[in-house]
């Protein structure tokens, strides 16, 4: 009796928690089945029957398959990135932020993420309405990307000519380099790689590459 008296003053979730909690379990579901089986072999109702939830209340969400995969992909570019600013936040003292920097990105590339959109990068090749919003979408993150690079590498005075083309550079050769891995490719070249990479990224940022926390009177 006493039990049931507590549980019954548990507060009950609102209307907008409970459908928050059903966006976010569809949009679980999805990426693992992008990463899982791709974009193809992914259905709405494979994601409907992952997430624990009803084909009518999946699509009283997201009416269409499209909107759906994009969606939970954007969803997840969000997240990265907000966590890739967190980590950044709290590196310890006196370490090489280009090389730091470096590693979480080929984090963020290097696994589900990064397979999730591949898939809907390939389905959109030959789906011209997914097309424009893969584009749009991979539009906005490029903004955030630069965005977030600039606010953690402001431009020194003498900057190296390549500073504007740093954040293209990297995310370009490392997602090259996660392809090669979904290949076959050796990890121990990837990591050389990776090095020279951390090597170049130090040429650009030759000043003031190392946490402020280390210097705390500069």
């Amino acid at each position: 009796m006493r039990r049931a008296a507590t549980v019954s003053r548990l507060p009950r979730r609102t209307q907008e928690e409970r459908s928050a909690a059903t966006r976010g379990r569809l949009l679980d579901a999805t990426l693992s089945c992008l990463s899982e089986l791709g974009y193809a072999r992914t259905t709405t109702t494979e994601i409907a029957e992952r997430a624990g939830v009803s084909r009518g209340a999946q699509l009283h969400h997201f009416p269409t398959k499209a909107e759906l995969v994009t969606t939970a992909v954007e969803h997840l570019f969000e997240k990265r990135t907000e966590e890739f600013r967190k980590a950044f936040a709290t590196l310890p003292a006196g370490i090489d932020r280009s090389a730091a920097a470096v590693d979480l990105l080929w984090s963020m590339v290097s696994g589900p993420t990064f397979h999730a959109w591949l898939e809907l990068v390939v389905a959109a090749r030959t789906d011209p309405e997914l097309r424009k919003t893969v584009a749009a979408i991979g539009k906005r993150f490029g903004e955030n990307i630069d965005r977030t690079y600039r606010e953690l590498f402001p431009r020194a005075p003498a900057a190296s000519p390549f500073f504007d083309l740093a954040p293209m550079f990297t995310f370009g050769l490392l997602q090259g380099l996660a392809l090669d891995q979904m290949s076959g490719e050796e990890d121990g070249k990837i990591l050389m790689v990776i090095g020279l990479l951390k090597g170049l990224a130090a040429m650009v940022f030759p000043e003031g590459n190392i946490s402020r926390r280390a210097h705390p009177d500069g």
